[in-house]
Formats: C-alpha cells, sequence, structure tokens
C-alpha cells in the first residue's frame, strides 16, 4: 500500500511538473511572438510617420518654395531645399522600412512615390532657374508650363493607400497581439487550476494514507493487547496444566509404588503357593513361573520360561488333541478346570497331575493365561 501511494504521489508530482513546463514554454513562446508583433507594430507606426513625414515636408517645401519665388531670399530658398532634403530622407527610411515582412508590398508604392518626387524636384530646378534668369515673370511662366496639381494629388493618393494599408497591418497585428495575450491568459489560467486540482488530489491522497496508517496502528495496537491477553490466558493454562500435571504425575508415581508393592505381595503370595503355577502366552509359550516349579522339576529358569507348554508338561492320548483345546480355551475365555496330565521332570521322570486353565484379560481382551498344576500323588525323593 506505502508503495502504491509513493508511486501515485510521485506520478502526479511529475504530471504538475509536465504541465508548469508546458505552461511556461507556451508562455515563454506567445510572449516571444506578442514582442515580435510589438515590434511590427512599431515598425508600422514608423512606416506610417515616414509617410506622413514624407507629405508634410513636401508641403512645407513647396510654401518655401512659393516664399522663394516671390521674394528671391536666399533664407527662403535654404528654407525650401532643407524641406525636400528631409523629404527625401523620409522616403529612403520608409523603403528601407518596407524591403522585408508583409510589408514588402509597399516598396513598390514608395518607389513610384519617389519617382513623382524626383519628377517634382527636377521641375522645381527648372522653375528655380527660371527665376533667377529671368526674374519672377519668368519663373511664373515655368510654373505654368509645369502644373503640379495633377503629380500632388497622385502623391497624396499614394500616401493616404501607404496609410491605409499600414494601417490595415495595424490592425492585424493589435488582433493577433490580443489573440496571443489570450492564449496565454488561457493556457496559465488552465495550468493554474489543473495543478490545483491535482494538489488537493495530493492532499486528498496523503491524508487518506495517514487515515490507513492510522487505522492499520490502532489495529495492530488492539491486536497485540489481544495477543497479550490471549499470551496471559495461555500462560495461566499452561500454569494450571503443569500444576496438574505435577499432580497427576504424583499421583501416577504414587500408583506405580502402589502396583510395585501390590506386584511384589502378589510374587510373594504366587511364590508362597505349593502349588505350580505356570504363565503362558496365547501361543502356549511359558513367560513365568514360581519356585514350585523349580523346586519339583528341578528344571532351571532359562530351561523352562520361553518355551512352549508341553516342554514340562504332557497331556494323555485319550484327552484329544489337548493343546488345541487350550488354544481355544485362551481364544475364547473359557476356563479349563481340573484336566488331567503328566509333568516332565528333568532328567525324563514323569508325575501324574491335575492342571486348570485360567485366561487373563487386559480391557476384555484376552491377553494369556495361568496355567495352575496340583500333584495327583507325592513325587518320589529325587
Amino acid at each position: 500500500m506505502k508503495d502504491n501511494i509513493e508511486t501515485r504521489v510521485i506520478g502526479l508530482f511529475l504530471l504538475m511538473v509536465g504541465i508548469l513546463i508546458y505552461v511556461a514554454v507556451s508562455s515563454i513562446n506567445n510572449i516571444t511572438r506578442s514582442i515580435a508583433t510589438s515590434d511590427w507594430v512599431n515598425h508600422t507606426h514608423d512606416v506610417i510617420l515616414q509617410a506622413d513625414a514624407i507629405m508634410s515636408c513636401l508641403h512645407a517645401g513647396d510654401s518655401d518654395l512659393r516664399t522663394y519665388l516671390m521674394t528671391g531670399d536666399r533664407r527662403d530658398q535654404a528654407a525650401y531645399r532643407s524641406a525636400y532634403a528631409d523629404m527625401l530622407e523620409h522616403l529612403a527610411e520608409a523603403k528601407a522600412l518596407t524591403r522585408s515582412g508583409e510589408e514588402i508590398i509597399l516598396n513598390g508604392e514608395f518607389g513610384q512615390m519617389e519617382a513623382l518626387i524626383k519628377d517634382r524636384i527636377d521641375a522645381t530646378r527648372a522653375i528655380v532657374q527660371a527665376r533667377e534668369q529671368k526674374g519672377l515673370d519668368g519663373a511664373r511662366a515655368e510654373m505654368l508650363a509645369h502644373p503640379d496639381i495633377e503629380e500632388m494629388g497622385k502623391l497624396e493618393r499614394l500616401a493616404a493607400t501607404l496609410i491605409r494599408q499600414e494601417k490595415g497591418f495595424l490592425r492585424k497585428r493589435d488582433q493577433e497581439a490580443r489573440e496571443q495575450a489570450l492564449s496565454t491568459k488561457s493556457i496559465v489560467h488552465l495550468g493554474l487550476i489543473v495543478n490545483f486540482m491535482l494538489l488537493v488530489f495530493i492532499s486528498w491522497l496523503l491524508r487518506d494514507d495517514l487515515a490507513a496508517r492510522r487505522r492499520a496502528a490502532q489495529a495492530l495496537e488492539d491486536a497485540n493487547a489481544q495477543l497479550e491477553l490471549k499470551v496471559q490466558e495461555r500462560t495461566a493454562e499452561l500454569v494450571a496444566s503443569n500444576t496438574n500435571l505435577k499432580k497427576e504425575n504424583l499421583e501416577k508415581k504414587w500408583s506405580n509404588q502402589a502396583l510395585d508393592h501390590q506386584l511384589r505381595y502378589s510374587q510373594l503370595i504366587i511364590n508362597s503357593i505349593d502349588e505350580l503355577i505356570f504363565v503362558i502366552s496365547k501361543a502356549l509359550n511359558i513367560s513365568r513361573i514360581n519356585p514350585a516349579v523349580l523346586r519339583t522339576t528341578n528344571w532351571e529358569p532359562t530351561e523352562i520360561i520361553a518355551h512352549g507348554l508341553d516342554r514340562v508338561i504332557q497331556f494323555p492320548a485319550g484327552e484329544g488333541d489337548a493343546a488345541a483345546a487350550m488354544t481355544q480355551s485362551l481364544r475364547e475365555g473359557r476356563e479349563i478346570q481340573n484336566r488331567p496330565g503328566q509333568l516332565v521332570c528333568k532328567g525324563g521322570r514323569t508325575i501324574a497331575i491335575r492342571f486348570s486353565l485360567i485366561p487373563l484379560h487386559d480391557q476384555d481382551k484376552v491377553v494369556g493365561g495361568v496355567v495352575t498344576v496340583r500333584l495327583a500323588q507325592a513325587p518320589p525323593p529325587a
């Protein structure tokens, strides 16, 4: 969960950085275009100013020329020459401003204006020369020979056309500047809104993660408390079980001691009996005897124990298969009482006996039997 939250937060921060970069790049591009548009606007204004200046200098020069023709004063002559010189400078600057960009189409218009101005300057020279040579009448005659009304109208129309086209460019560039400003504003506002929303979403994620962590910590604390309680309960149970086990072990020890005493007493009782006692398995193998067997038969314990019962007891031929009967008796848990037989002593001597078989039970299961033997007659001396 922690890795998932960190991945989401890092991804959202990278997205925010990408949006900021996009906003910055777009804003810089729009600002750059706005600067270029502003430069073109200034350029357009310069062209308009140059066109106005051309016509102003032309009118001023014409006015000073007429004054000079009337007075012949050299100062008036210098004035119109200065006005014409300024006019030519403004014309040159206007042509230079219209050599590139969208305004290159106006360069031809200024070329036509230059041709008309040159013709007008040539005519002015001829009028001034006539004034100097022939006086005022000669200048008046030269002026009548070169009427300037048509040329002045052409120049004014050209200037008006140039100014109108430049104002059209100016409106177009103003519109572009406005659109660029609106685009920059929209991009910045949209970027800010999106980033604000992302910040709100990140804050919500972090708050949700902190709440989940608090819940997990509380759950872990509750689980630890429950585990501690269970440990205490289990410890108490183990203590109680250990106490009971100690009691049981003590009781078992006492029971074992009592059983050992009982077995010892039983063994003493069995050993004190004069009858011969054989403890046998279900396969009729001898597993235990009492001392009376050893005294009567002179066998050693190792010569009898773990051997078959038929080693020391023989059954008469008239009794049928007595061994099979004893096996069946042990299987069914029945007793056999007072059956005749022969006790085989060491060295081959036999003694007439009467024997009985009592099955041994362990939880309702026959595990063996006890054969008791009584001598039918006193044994002869060995």
